[in-house]
Formats: C-alpha cells, sequence, structure tokens
C-alpha cells in the first residue's frame, strides 16, 4: 500500500454488523496512519497557517484593513491545524506515539491548548458522549427539562447565557482558547499540572517576544481576529456534533458507546472547501466509533459501509438551526428549544428531576 492510497476493507456485504463484536475491529484498515498523507496535511495546514501569519506581519505596513482580511484564511488553517492537534491527541496522526505527543505539543501553542491535558479531557468526552450520568467534562454542559426547572432564577439565567449564541460563539472562544486553558486545579495529575504550566510558559515566552519586536498592538491585530474566528468555527463544530433534535442521550445503565457513536455523533454534510478546512470532523460518527482513524481516512471509512447512510445527517443550515436547541427532555427523547421545553410542561404539569449533572451553572 503506497502513503496517499486509502485502505480497502473487505466488501460491505460481508459484514453482520449486528454481529460484529467491535466496531473498532470492523473499521481497523482505516486506523492506520499513512506518513506520506500525514505529512501532507501538516504542508496543508500549520505551514499554510505560519505563512499567513508571516504574511500578515509584513502587511502591517501596507494596510490594517488587508491584515483583517487575510486573517479569515488563516483562521481556517488554524482550524485544520487544531484538526491536526486532534488526531495527535488521539494518537492516530503518525505512527509513532512520542511523534505524535511532539507534534501535538508543537501545535497546541499555535491553538493556545496545552496538549496533555486538553488529550484527558478529550478521552473523556469519548468515553461518556450521551451519558446523563457522566456530564460535564470535554462536553458542553447540557441539563434536562426537570433539571432546568428545578434551578433557582438566577441559575436559569446562568444557564440561558452559557447557551445564548452571542456568548457561546462571540465570547466562549475568548474563555474556551485563551482563558481557561491558563488554569488548572491541584487536584488534576501532576503530568497535567505540568503540560499546562510548561505550555504557558512556553507561550509567555513566544507572545513577549513578538510584542516586544513587534509591538503588542501588531501581535493583537495579526493574531487575535484569526484565533477567536477559528475558535467560533470550532465552537460550533462540537455543539452541532453532539447537539442536534434527535441526538442520543441515556442513563448510564442504558448506555452504548456504539449508540452513541451512531445516534449521538452527527454526520455534518459540509461543501468541500469546508469539509477540506474542518478536515472531514463532520464525519463524528465515525471518528466516535473509532478514535484511531485519521482525519483523511474518515470519508473512506463512510464511503465503504451503507450502514453509515442511516446516521444523523445535518446539512451547513440544519447545523445553524441546531444553535436554538436548548434542553434535553427525556420523556420525548430529543433535544427542544425553551419555548418548547415551556410548551411541554403546560401541558404536562411540572416534572421532578431525575439526577443532577456534574456541574450546573
Amino acid at each position: 500500500m503506497s502513503d496517499t492510497s486509502a485502505p480497502t476493507p473487505s466488501p460491505s456485504s460481508t459484514i453482520d454488523f449486528r454481529k460484529a463484536c467491535s466496531w473498532r475491529a470492523v473499521l481497523a484498515p482505516y486506523a492506520r496512519p499513512r506518513l506520506g498523507r500525514s505529512l501532507l496535511d501538516v504542508g496543508t495546514s500549520l505551514v499554510p497557517y505560519l505563512g499567513l501569519m508571516v504574511g500578515m506581519y509584513l502587511l502591517l505596513g501596507v494596510s490594517d484593513w488587508l491584515v483583517v482580511a487575510v486573517s479569515v484564511p488563516a483562521a481556517g488553517f488554524l482550524v485544520r491545524t487544531y484538526i491536526v492537534f486532534h488526531d495527535c491527541a488521539h494518537g492516530s496522526f503518525l505512527p509513532w506515539r512520542k511523534a505524535n505527543e511532539w507534534l501535538g505539543v508543537m501545535c497546541g501553542l499555535l491553538v493556545f491548548t496545552p496538549f496533555q491535558r486538553w488529550r484527558h479531557q478529550h478521552a473523556v468526552h469519548h468515553a461518556s458522549s450521551g451519558d446523563l450520568d457522566r456530564r460535564g467534562v470535554g462536553d458542553l454542559l447540557t441539563l434536562t427539562v426537570a433539571e432546568y426547572e428545578a434551578l433557582r432564577r438566577h441559575r436559569r439565567l446562568g444557564y440561558r447565557l452559557v447557551r445564548n449564541p452571542m456568548v457561546m460563539f462571540g465570547l466562549g472562544p475568548t474563555w474556551a482558547m485563551i482563558l481557561a486553558p491558563r488554569f488548572v486545579s491541584r487536584s488534576e495529575r501532576l503530568r497535567i499540572r505540568r503540560s499546562v504550566w510548561r505550555t504557558n510558559l512556553a507561550l509567555a515566552a513566544v507572545i513577549g517576544l513578538l510584542c516586544w519586536l513587534l509591538g503588542w498592538e501588531s501581535f493583537v491585530l495579526v493574531e487575535m481576529p484569526s484565533a477567536l474566528l477559528a475558535g467560533s468555527v470550532g465552537v460550533w463544530l462540537f455543539y452541532v456534533q453532539h447537539q442536534f433534535e434527535d441526538a442520543y442521550w441515556q442513563s448510564s445503565d442504558s448506555w452504548s458507546y456504539d449508540e452513541a457513536a451512531l445516534k449521538g455523533s452527527s454526520y455534518l454534510r459540509l461543501p468541500k472547501v469546508l469539509q477540506f478546512f474542518t478536515g472531514n470532523i463532520g464525519l463524528h460518527h465515525v471518528h466516535h466509533l473509532s478514535t484511531r482513524i485519521p482525519n483523511y481516512n474518515l470519508q473512506p471509512a463512510h464511503d465503504a459501509y451503507p450502514v453509515f447512510q442511516q446516521v444523523p445527517s445535518l446539512s451547513l443550515w440544519d447545523g445553524m438551526r441546531c444553535v436554538k436547541l436548548k434542553l434535553w427532555d427525556e420523556e420525548r427523547g430529543r433535544l427542544v428549544t425553551f419555548r418548547q421545553a415551556r410548551a411541554g410542561r403546560l401541558q404536562t404539569g411540572p416534572t421532578s428531576p431525575v439526577g443532577a449533572p456534574a456541574s450546573t451553572p
């Protein structure tokens, strides 16, 4: 097999998915990183992003508006860089564990994120996605209708603010990318705390040097627009991957990893250019079934098995509309808006909370 060729699985007609002992075994032919293809990903993500950063610094004396304009494609390549970072965290991007870690740490500096801690939190997300009893780590807090109604007024307001699109996609990236990763609890494992400290020191050194050489105004004008735009796109992508009307939420005793992947992870059908910049992450059902599949093998894996045509599918417009969904209605088994939750309460009367999530706003 050449570096650039896609794996060839056994014919899909020979596989009975109801009897398959493991989805990971079924998808194993795609869970093999190819060095040449991975290097191509680096050449179409980190390299153009860093090149555009240099170009924007050179444009500072020409036109500030031109700098801002160039920040738009730079944001696209930063999102793509984040996908490389993401694959490294899963150990799926390069054939060697240490190489994944080193590249992940480097990408982490570009996306302002400590690699070790994000890898741990993201692993928890994959192990608990769709589990009502294990919410709160590596995901967006989602309350049930009953839990929301049981909150005091100020906590309801806090939840509404967090789920407000202006906050979630406007202020959210600043908090999620710039501020929150700078802090770590003493209760965290030592290696995770060290990851945060080392990332903070490295960022302080790099940012301090750039501000000293070029001025802090130039640094903010060049770095922040692309970082915040990429952050907004990233938050939206993470949102629609698990926050759609017919999503999957179950209590731990009924929860299934495979069902959570197939029913609770969306297939976001994006135009090809957007699929390129988002590194195929819209094929999220395949990714959740087997995290060791590198991003460039997600589409071939999806196309190989007709069963994947039955997973929840969202268009770009569908993804935009999902933003209005706020609460999980356990009785109806779907995500609802605040208005729908209120209408349901008026019809059925008040309900009792079924168990508090890991944290509440």
